[in-house]
Parts: structure tokens; C-alpha cells; sequence
């Protein structure tokens, strides 16, 4: 079946859409095309990258992006939209997080505490966990009426697996509110000489074992921050918890990127799987950097008996060498629609959407729209064998 890109993105029902897959798919391509497109057709859109390598900012013509949403000019407002465009900064929104829900001398401890400052900017999952925190921050904004974007697309984690997307925030809430820190927590809530008792008879042994293993400075950082953050514990569960109801709720479309490759489509078809089982609503898959010729009528084993032939014949080597190269891009088409295929009849109720490769990579608005008009070409077949 044909994904109807125009479709989703007209609707007004949509309101987050999201693009996830495995890394090195093209994510930010897609995210960034859909957007230009949505805003040429009238929708007021926010694009929200977690990409590093900056590449959304230099497609759209912006010097750089950062935690809040810039306006990209050169679109096409006629139809009444706009776009904007932002990277996540990923200790920004924990420090957001943090000054939101924290009294000003709380939030003072928490963000000079030096735990914070590494857990902020590397523990595992934070990156996963603070976009869908900013996610959320976007589409208060816009439900409130602080801004007046009709649609967000999220460009997903560059994670090695596409599935600790989902994984990372509530992995993150349950360390946040696990046993390990309130192990740490329950020394500093004793206060005074409790404190020293609690230490010594209840969790003497652990911290002993925790202060070999960490430093005695670093177990004292963890228990200062933790004592700070002790009154947000609960949050960063309910947090979690919060981002999964937006994600499964109407409004919400799931793209799933893919290339045609083995490895990428096998994560595509874990992460269709793992939306399904978590009622997730699934849009369909992009199948991005498809290979095809301008002769699909000459197959590869034409092409070389013709190039054979002209050898032969003494004469014509520039063709034959064209008829040589044209043989080498019908076998990588055909290997590409058979891995492809594999996926489509393992899951023949996704709707499918394919982009041709492209001779060098996107960086300019006009490369956007190219993208996006493919996207949302009508009748292009689904891959098969």
C-alpha cells in the first residue's frame, strides 16, 4: 500500500509526527522535508531536531539552531504557514526541567551539584528522555496558545537502536525514582545523628562498598544531589508516564525511516512491532535512498550480453562500459527490492512511501522541497519481487 504523505499532513488532526528509525536512514532529511512541505501547504509547523552534525540547520539556511524555535525564512507563506526550527540542547531542558519544578534555592543545589552537571550532559538516555520532555514543553505551548504552530515533527535520537527512543524515558524515570537512589537518598532524609545511625546500621556495608567503587567526594555528590532532588522523584515517573499517553494519543503519527538495507529494515521491523504492541498510532515507513535506473526495462543480464557483444564487435567502449555500469545499478535494485519485499509481507498493512537516491546529499531548501515531492508522489509502486 501507498503512504499519502499530502494526507497526514493536511489534516489538522495531526499534531505530532514523529520520525524514528535507526541511525544513518536519513531522520533529519525526512523530518526537515516534511516540515518545508507542511509549511508551503498552509500548516503552521515546528521542527524539533536532536541531530548534533547541525545538517537541519544548514539545509534550511539558518547559521545555527539551539533550544528554541527560529523562524526559517525563504517558505513559501501563501498558503498561511510558517516554519521554525530548533535543536534540542539536551542540559538546557533537564535544566528547565529542574528550575520548573523546583524552588529557586532547590534548583540552585541541584545544577551546581557536579552528579548533575555529568548526569545532564551524558548519563544514558538522557538525550531520548529530554526531547520528549521538550516534545511535551512544545505542545503545552501551542495548547495554551504561547505559540501558534499546528504541528510538530520530531527528528528521533541518532540512537544505535531505534527502539531506546522509547525506552529511554521510562529507563530514566526508574533510575530517577529506583532503589539505588533511594538507598542514597535515606542517609541524608535521617538528618543530624540519625544520619551518622541510619549510615552506620542500616546501609553501612552498601555505602562502604559504594565509596571503593565511586570515591568518597563522588558518593557525596550523589547523596547532596539526590537529598536536593528528592522532592521531584515522583515527577520524573509521572513525566514519563505523561509522554507515553501523548505519544499513543489521537493526533500523534509515527513514520518509521528505513533504507533498504538488511540491518535498517530489521529495526524498522522491530520498532513497527513495539508501536503496535504499545498502541502506538504507526503512519507508515519511509523507504529513503531507493535505487533505480532510467532504462528499469534493461535488466542486468541484458545489459552485459549487450556490452559483451559490442567488446566483441571492437568498437563502442564508452557504451559498454555505460551498459556495464547500468548492469551494476539493476543488480543493487533488485538486491534492495528483495530485502524490501521481505519487509512488506511481513507487515502488508503498512502504508509505504519511497524516496529515490539522490546523486549528493541535501543542503538547501530547493533539496527539501525535492524531497518532500517525493515523498508525496502518488502512485509509485511498493517494492516487490
Amino acid at each position: 500500500m501507498t503512504l499519502d504523505i499530502d494526507t497526514l499532513l493536511d489534516d489538522p488532526a495531526t499534531r505530532i509526527l514523529v520520525c524514528c528509525g535507526s541511525g544513518g536512514v536519513g531522520k533529519t532529511t525526512t523530518a526537515a522535508a516534511l516540515g518545508v512541505r507542511a509549511a508551503e501547504r498552509g500548516r503552521r509547523v515546528v521542527v524539533l531536531t536532536i541531530d548534533p552534525a547541525r545538517r537541519l540547520a544548514q539545509s534550511l539556511g539558518l547559521a545555527e539552531l539551539d533550544n528554541t524555535p527560529r523562524p526559517v525564512a525563504g517558505i513559501d507563506t501563501s498558503a498561511g504557514g510558517a516554519l521554525h526550527a530548533m535543536m534540542l540542547d539536551m542540559k538546557r531542558t533537564f535544566d528547565e526541567v529542574i528550575e520548573g519544578h523546583a524552588t529557586p534555592e532547590k534548583a540552585s543545589q541541584i545544577l551546581e551539584n557536579p552528579f548533575y552537571q555529568a548526569l545532564s550532559s551524558s548519563f544514558a538516555g538522557t538525550q531520548e528522555y529530554m526531547a520528549m520532555e521538550k516534545l511535551g514543553q512544545l505542545r503545552a505551548q501551542a495548547d495554551a496558545g504561547e505559540h501558534d504552530w499546528d504541528l510538530i515533527v520530531v527528528d528521533t535520537p541518532p540512537s544505535r537502536s531505534a527502539l531506546d527512543f522509547l525506552d529511554a524515558p521510562q529507563r530514566l524515570g526508574s533510575f530517577l525514582d529506583g532503589r539505588f537512589i533511594r538507598v542514597l537518598s535515606a542517609p541524608a532524609k535521617a538528618g543530624g545523628r540519625a544520619y551518622f545511625k541510619v549510615m552506620s546500621a542500616a546501609i553501612g556495608t552498601a555505602t562502604g562498598l559504594m565509596t571503593k567503587l565511586l570515591g568518597a567526594q563522588v558518593l557525596k555528590d550523589v547523596q547532596t544531589f539526590v537529598a536536593a532532588l528528592d522532592t521531584m522523584f515522583g515527577g520524573f515517573r509521572e513525566r514519563a508516564d505523561a509522554t507515553y499517553r501523548l505519544l499513543q494519543a489521537p493526533g500523534t503519527a509515527f513514520l518509521v525511516v528505513a533504507a533498504p538495507e538488511r540491518d535498517a529494515l530489521r529495526e524498522a521491523s522491530y520498532f513497527v512491532e513495539r508501536l503496535e504492541d504499545e498502541g502506538m498510532p504507526l503512519a507508515g515507513l519511509v523507504l529513503n535512498r531507493v535505487h533505480t535506473g532510467p532504462a528499469e526495462g534493461l535488466s542486468a543480464e541484458r545489459a552485459l550480453t549487450a556490452a559483451e557483444d559490442l567488446d566483441d564487435a571492437g568498437e563502442h567502449a564508452l557504451t559498454a562500459g555505460l551498459l556495464r555500469i547500468h548492469a551494476d545499478r539493476m543488480r543493487l535494485s533488485e538486491r534492495e527490492k528483495a530485502v524490501a519485499s521481505r519487509f512488506v509481507q511481513a507487515h502488508p498493512a503498512v502504508e509505504v512511501a519511497q524516496v529515490p537516491a539522490r546523486p549528493q546529499d541535501v543542503h538547501d531548501l530547493d533539496g527539501l522541497r525535492g524531497v518532500g515531492a517525493d515523498l508525496a508522489r502518488s502512485g509509485q509502486p511498493v517494492l516487490s519481487v
